[in-house]
């Protein structure tokens, strides 16, 4: 099954795919039979190394293992030719004689060309040939063809098994990696505590992440394509020079060792400035601070014996200064910006003197990053040489803070960016399961590229498991920006999840997943808190949420129960585990709101089941974790998922609740939807939406009572009208529209039981069902008009920029996007100059209302981010964002980062009830819209927007 969800890499031009239609394909094992591989022994040691994978994962699936040769066999019938052009003379050759076309690939970074020559050596019949522009080209041509093969790159990080067939084969070619949209690929280890704990119980139990943990994380970059890596860093963890191993595996593997914004100069700051520092003690026999203003000489030491350790290693350097650990930029003698501008210079530039003089030509890349505090001194003046490559940070949250302007774009040494796939920091850490959005994901990059930011992608993984998907995609995207475009994200889903689990589960997992990062953008399960979703507004819309998870972990469940056994454990870590734990995490806080709130409506047996109910989802929720570490793959991820590490911050544990003491008594409660209590708030319903309402009817005792309800109309539907009851029951009330009077009707509910009777008053609107079928657009009801942004009736391009739409994008199914993000702002002229989206809405009142926009947060620290709304001609207003991540917690940018969005509101005035024009316009590029909603006056409480007004397109 995974090798008929194999598939080539990359596409295939047609004039290559027509060769190989006509071409045999190549065998690799047929008969009992491996066909050797040669490489040369004078190629580099990771080409040397990779091809050894390739030995082994041929015998995974053919199960017969072949000979890996040094020398060409003088007789072979068939043979795999593996090498780098320049450093192989059997590829040389071959080109040189005009069998091999690299037209494509010689001198290029990182590309390769696999394809089938007959007669390429005396003695050899046919071979395949993999030929790489420079050692990781080559590399990544072998790995290629493994996968090819069906060996998923997670075949042991996420134990995707490996289908055994008896004959092996791979196309004839040619098929050209081209090289990456990207040069420096990569991922930080960080926060990785979980990681730590599971390679000392598993791995090296003398270690805290050593060279065994690092071969298995080079051998997964390198089958992702990537390339580089900042290494594990915290306290917890084994820094990576401890070890000499490790970076002489690096350079054996050919992964490029870089290190974070804290780290400069390689150098690990939480373990390795003590002992310097110990063994540097003043005159006095202080300890020396690592602080520039006081000890430049000290630290200028520090960093220069790293640069001599690591001069012959083919490595990244950091320059620049942030404090330890993650810190601040300590300068006691530095104390206003721009005397810290003239500190960082001073670092720079002996940085740059101590790479020249140890390290020589060879010191590149240089990256300067200037995250959190250092981005304030670099926009004040910090001069960065035009040779050093600038790094970008996100918010930590997904959202690029500043893009480099024309002349940044410019520089020689470039742009990149580090970005945010997990996190630990302000104002909530999200460390525990993958859960932004791969449009979102999609947005940000081909942002970011649109840019020129092209040099260096780095990106924050944590603990590497539980981040296979968003790491699989990002690297994807590093590789080939152009491959995935605003309407078809989720076909990256379809096919990547085609290769793990064969093609015919692809579309149902990607849907899955899809729906998955849908409900995180609403809420990550990480970020999710008490009295979060209203669970009395807009039909309950945590319970709702509630809804929607359950039916995903159902179909999650069905889909997993077909997969052949071998499957199981893969499908667990990729699919189930995700949606199951997501679902628990909000599970137990929706019944904890359900107790506090039974608590404020003065519920009996009620308050206590609901905290039964909280407190088994918690405990579920533990058990699939320890079923994930204990059972999975025999107990393999010991420790590597754990929502609630010990020395980082955990997700949210469990909830608080209330529990009653049982009293010898019964009483009829009431809440309808709407109200907290009783039912002030009448339940509306409207012959556009058709929708349902609930009544919650409860018992303020524990002893049961009989109850009854009765409408008032008899085109009221209700879904029980009475029996015993010893909690509660949600009681819904639907309307029998073809029975119902044209007009506007207030019939009531009565409901009765232990001695006492409640009404709950309804209001009808009916226009009729010949109205509904003429009308056009969004409609009003219920006080309001809510509009999801990708349903426009039209989108008016202007100005070279234009509106369009994201698949699978924001809180809904699609957001819209005003592109191209590198157009100029319009501020000026809007309704003549600017791209315009218009939404035909019917109102039924008259009045000026609130339109709140629920834009996506992006962000522009050098910038701003605006749009304008109008209705119909009135002048556009214009909304301001926020543009800039303060870091802090409780204020705009939070809220905007927790809650997926940020609300911009104005006031249109509608003139008279009837058809009229709602008018979005752009004023800064690259703003994306999720809703929008005009409160007429019902719009009641609740953390989403109302549910989507009735529209006819």
């Amino acid at each position: 099954m995974a090798a008929a969800g194999a598939a080539p890499l990359l596409p295939v031009t047609t004039a290559e795919a027509a060769t190989a239609v006509h071409r045999p394909d190549f065998p690799l094992v047929q008969d009992g039979t491996a066909v050797d591989v040669f490489v040369d022994a004078a190629d580099d040691p990771a080409v040397i190394r990779a091809a050894g994978d390739l030995q082994a994962d041929i015998e995974r699936v053919g199960g017969v293992r072949p000979r890996l040769l040094h020398t060409v066999p003088p007789r072979a019938e068939l043979l795999v030719l593996v090498g780098t052009i320049g450093a192989s003379p059997v590829i040389d050759r071959l080109i040189g004689q005009g069998r091999l076309d690299v037209s494509r690939v010689k001198g290029r970074w990182e590309a390769s060309v696999t394809q089938v020559v007959d007669r390429p050596l005396p003695g050899v019949g046919r071979a395949l040939v993999i030929a790489g522009s420079d050692r990781r080209g080559t590399v990544y041509g072998i790995y290629d063809t493994s996968e090819r093969i069906g060996v998923s790159p997670w075949y042991w990080w996420a134990d995707v098994p490996v289908a055994r067939r008896d004959t092996v084969t791979v196309p004839a070619g040619p098929f050209t990696r081209r090289e990456p949209a990207v040069r420096y690929r990569g991922i930080f280890i960080n926060d990785e505590q979980n990681l730590t704990t599971w390679s000392h119980r598993t791995q090296e139990p003398d270690k805290n992440i050593g060279p065994r943990t690092y071969e298995r994380v080079f051998e997964l970059l390198l089958r992702l394509k990537a390339n580089y890596l900042w290494p594990a860093m915290h306290p917890y963890s084994d820094f990576f020079n401890k070890h000499r191993e490790n970076p002489e595996l690096a350079q054996r593997y050919g992964i490029v060792v870089g290190s974070s914004h804290p780290e400069a100069m390689l150098r690990n700051g939480v373990h390795e400035w003590e002992p310097w520092a110990e063994e540097h003690r003043g005159p006095d026999g202080t300890l020396p601070l690592y602080d520039y203003t006081v000890n430049p000489a000290v630290i200028s030491g520090y960093w220069r014996a790293r640069a001599r350790e690591n001069a012959a290693f083919e490595s990244s350097w950091t320059i620049g200064m942030r404090g330890l650990h993650d810190s601040a930029l300590e300068t006691k003698h530095a104390t206003t910006i721009p005397e810290k501008v003239v500190v960082m210079n001073d670092i720079i530039a002996d940085q740059r003197r101590i790479l020249a003089e140890e390290v020589g030509p060879a010191a590149e890349p240089q990256i300067f990053i200037p995250y959190k505090e250092v981005l304030e001194l670099y926009n004040a003046g910090v001069q960065v040489p035009d040779d050093v490559t600038l790094i970008w940070p996100d918010d930590n949250h997904g959202n690029m803070r500043q893009l480099p302007d024309e002349a940044e774009r410019r520089r020689p040494g470039g742009n990149g960016i580090y970005y945010h796939l997990s996190y630990w920091g302000r104002p909530r850490s999200y460390l525990w399961l993958d859960t932004t959005q791969l449009s979102k994901v999609w947005q940000e990059l081909r942002r970011v590229h649109e840019h020129q930011v092209d040099r260096m992608w780095i990106f924050n993984v944590g603990d590497i498991k539980s981040i296979e998907t968003g790491l699989s995609f990002c690297l994807d995207m590093a590789w080939d920006v152009d491959r995935w475009g605003p309407e078809n994200v989720e076909d990256f889903l379809v096919e990547w999840a085609g290769r793990q689990f064969g093609r015919r589960y692809g579309s149902e997992i990607a849907a899955i997943r899809t729906e998955y990062y849908r409900l995180a953008a609403q809420r990550r399960p990480e970020f999710i808190d008490r009295a979060v979703f209203s669970t009395v507004h807009h039909g309950d819309e945590a319970g709702h949420r509630m809804t929607a998870y359950e039916q995903l972990l159902e179909r999650a469940r069905r889909l997993g129960s077909k997969l052949p056994e071998a499957y199981r454990d893969a499908y667990y870590e990729l699919v189930e585990y995700p949606v199951h734990g997501a679902y628990l995490m909000n599970l137990k806080y929706y019944w904890a709101d359900r107790n506090a709130l039974a608590v404020r409506q003065g519920r009996g047996a009620g308050t206590n089941r609901f905290a039964e109910l909280a407190e088994a989802a918690h405990a579920e929720e533990q058990a699939i974790t320890r079923r994930y570490t204990t059972e999975i793959a025999g107990g393999k991820w010991d420790g590597i998922v754990n929502p609630y590490p010990s020395e980082i911050p955990k997700a949210p544990g469990r909830p608080a609740v209330t529990r009653l003491p049982r009293q010898e008594t019964s009483g009829l409660g009431l809440a309808s939807e709407g109200n907290e209590t009783g039912a002030d708030r009448p339940l509306s319903f409207s012959s556009y939406t058709r929708d349902r309402r609930f009544v919650d009817v409860f018992n303020t005792g524990f002893l049961p009572l009989e109850w009854q309800a009765e409408p008032s109309a008899p085109w009221i539907r209700l879904s029980a009208t009475g029996g015993e009851l010893t909690d509660q029951i949600r009681v819904w009330a639907e309307i029998d529209w073809p029975r119902v009077p044209e007009g506007t009707h207030r019939p009531t509910l009565a409901f009765t039981g232990a001695g006492r009777s409640v009404q709950v008053p309804l209001l009808v609107a009916n226009d009729g069902e010949r109205a509904r079928r003429r009308a056009r657009g969004f409609v009003e009801a219920h006080g309001f008009v809510s509009i999801d942004a990708a349903h426009f009736d039209r989108a008016v391009p202007r100005g070279g920029a234009r509106w369009r739409i994201v698949r699978g994008l924001g809180r809904r199914t699609a957001a819209v996007e005003a592109v191209p993000t590198t157009a100029p702002p319009i501020t000026e002229d809007l309704t003549t100059r600017s791209p315009e989206l218009r939404y035909r809405v019917r109102f039924t009142t008259a009045g000026t209302f609130p339109v709140t926009v629920f834009r996506l947060p992006s962000l522009d620290e050098r910038g701003k981010r605006r749009l304008a709304v109008t209705l119909d001609d009135q002048p556009p207003t214009v909304l301001s964002g926020q543009a800039i991540a303060t870091g802090n917690r409780g204020d705009a940018w939070a809220r905007n980062v927790e809650e997926g969005v940020e609300k911009l509101t104005a006031r249109v005035t509608v003139s008279a009830p009837g058809e009229h024009v709602l008018r979005v316009f752009m004023v800064d590029p690259g703003m994306a819209v999720d809703q929008i909603v005009i409160d007429t006056g019902g719009v009641a409480g609740g953390y989403l927007a109302p549910p989507e007004s009735y529209r006819r397109a």
